[in-house]
């Protein structure tokens, strides 16, 4: 389960054993040239989509592989690795309502892209990179439908 500190909010469309919060991370920032140099900008504030790892993980492929080349942003794993996080544009959350997920919203005040993974335990699955920033909320949605069609196909073939 991903725990990143102090929720603003998350909307959930279905009930699940998922917590997802966040923080107020605001990354690292490199020490300034010299006097009167500005710090570096603080990464992006994003949101964050939280779903079980079966379906996060067909769901990276599926966008990996994919036709269209779509960008995959970073991905975080908790610890246990049942769950994956992919960080999406602040405000994603208002109008996120896939079911078996959740997104929780920052308003751009609280998590923000660190170098390390934000909370005790977890990991990156995709690490940042300065070209693709986040995950298109959009192209995300379809990929999980896709991939919770996949899973349930697998699942009934017994």
């Amino acid at each position: 389960m991903l725990h990143l500190g102090m929720a603003t909010g998350s909307r959930t469309t279905e009930t699940s054993a998922t917590t997802v919060a966040t923080t107020a991370t605001t990354g690292t920032t490199a020490p300034a040239e010299g006097p009167g140099t500005p710090p570096p900008p603080a990464p992006e504030p994003c949101d964050l989509v939280t779903v079980p790892a079966r379906q996060g993980l067909e769901a990276v492929d599926i966008l990996r592989r994919g036709a269209d080349q779509e960008a995959v942003g970073p991905v975080l794993h908790d610890g246990a690795c049942a769950t994956l996080g992919f960080l999406v544009p602040p405000g994603t959350a208002q109008a996120w309502d896939v079911p078996g997920s959740a997104c929780t919203r920052t308003d751009g005040r609280g998590l923000r892209i660190p170098a390390e993974p934000p909370a005790p335990g977890s990991g990156w699955l995709l690490p940042p990179a300065d070209d693709t920033p986040v995950t298109d909320p959009a192209v995300l949605r379809a990929a999980l439908d896709q991939a919770a069609r996949l899973i349930e196909a697998a699942d009934n073939c017994r």
